[in-house]
C-alpha cells in the first residue's frame, strides 16, 4: 500500500501505549498526553472520526499505589488498573474539553468482541458516539479481565476494535519510531514499509523490559496480522513526536507501515 492512500482515511483508531502515556515515575505524563490529545483533536476538526484505544491504567495506578515495579500478581495488577483508570479518564476529559470535544469511556473485554450480539452492540455504540462527534476512549476492562493485562498492552484489542468498526487505518503510537531491523546494533534502521509479515519480521519483534508496558513489538506485529486480515493498514510510530499523526495522515514517511 502506498502511503499517499492514507490521506483518504476518515475513520482512524489510535492506540496509545503505556510508555507513551507515563513518565519515569510511572505516573501519567500530562504534557505528553496533552500533545497527543491536541493531535487527535486536530484530526477531529479536519472531519476525521477518531477512536482512541488507551493503555496506561495499570501504570497510572502503580504510581498512585506506590508500586515501583509492575506487580506480578494478577489481583494487584487489577487493583492498579481500577485506581488508574479513573485518573486516566479524568485527564482525558479535561484535555479534550479544552478543544471543545466530549469523550466517552468504553471498557471492553475480548469476550465482548467475540460474542456476536455483544460485538454488534459494541459496534453500534461506537458508531453512534462517532456520529455525535464524541471521541470514544477504549480500554480493556482490566479490573475483571486478564487477556490484555497479561498478554499484550491493548495492541490486540486495538486491532480487534479497528476490525469491528471497521476503521480505515490503525495507528499504534509507542516509544520507538517503528519496527527496527538489527535493533541495538550499529546498523540498526527503522523499516518504512513491511509488505508481508513473515518469519524474518517476527524475529525482529522482541518483547519488552519496561516496568509498565507488557507486549513490546511482538504484540504489535500480532496486532498487525489481525488488521491486515481485515484489510486495514497499520502504522507503528513514535508517540513522542508532536506532529506524528498529521504526518502519517499526510502520507509522509513516518513510522512503519
Amino acid at each position: 500500500m502506498h502511503r499517499t492512500a492514507l490521506k483518504s482515511a476518515t475513520r482512524i483508531v489510535v492506540k496509545l501505549g503505556t510508555g507513551v502515556l507515563t513518565d519515569s515515575r510511572k505516573l501519567i505524563d500530562p504534557t505528553q498526553l496533552e500533545q497527543i490529545v491536541a493531535q487527535v483533536a486536530a484530526l477531529r476538526k479536519a472531519g476525521k472520526e477518531v477512536v482512541v484505544v488507551t493503555s496506561g491504567a495499570v501504570g497510572a495506578g502503580m504510581g498512585a499505589l506506590g508500586y515501583k515495579t509492575r506487580p506480578t500478581d494478577l489481583a494487584e495488577k487489577q487493583a492498579c488498573a481500577a485506581v488508574g483508570q479513573t485518573r486516566l479518564m479524568a485527564v482525558y476529559e479535561k484535555l479534550f474539553a479544552a478543544h471543545g470535544l466530549v469523550v466517552a469511556q468504553v471498557l471492553l473485554t475480548h469476550e465482548d468482541l467475540e460474542h456476536h450480539e455483544r460485538h454488534l452492540n459494541a459496534r453500534n455504540t461506537l458508531v453512534t458516539l462517532l456520529g455525535r462527534g464524541v471521541v470514544p476512549i477504549i480500554n480493556e476492562n482490566d479490573a475483571v479481565s486478564f487477556t490484555e493485562i497479561k498478554f499484550g498492552d491493548n495492541d490486540k484489542l486495538s486491532a480487534l476494535v479497528a476490525s469491528l468498526l471497521p476503521a480505515d487505518l490503525l495507528v499504534i503510537l509507542t516509544t520507538v519510531d517503528g519496527v527496527i531491523e538489527n535493533f541495538g546494533k550499529k546498523n540498526a534502521r527503522t523499516l518504512s514499509v513491511i509488505e508481508k509479515i513473515d518469519a524474518t519480521v517476527q524475529d525482529m519483534a522482541g518483547g519488552t523490559t519496561s516496568e509498565t508496558a507488557v507486549g513490546g513489538m511482538k504484540s504489535k506485529i500480532d496486532a498487525a496480522k489481525i488488521a491486515v486480515r481485515s484489510g486495514i493498514p497499520l502504522v507503528i510510530a513514535s508517540g513522542s513526536k508532536k506532529n506524528a499523526l498529521a504526518k502519517i495522515l499526510g502520507g509522509a514517511n513516518e513510522g512503519t507501515l
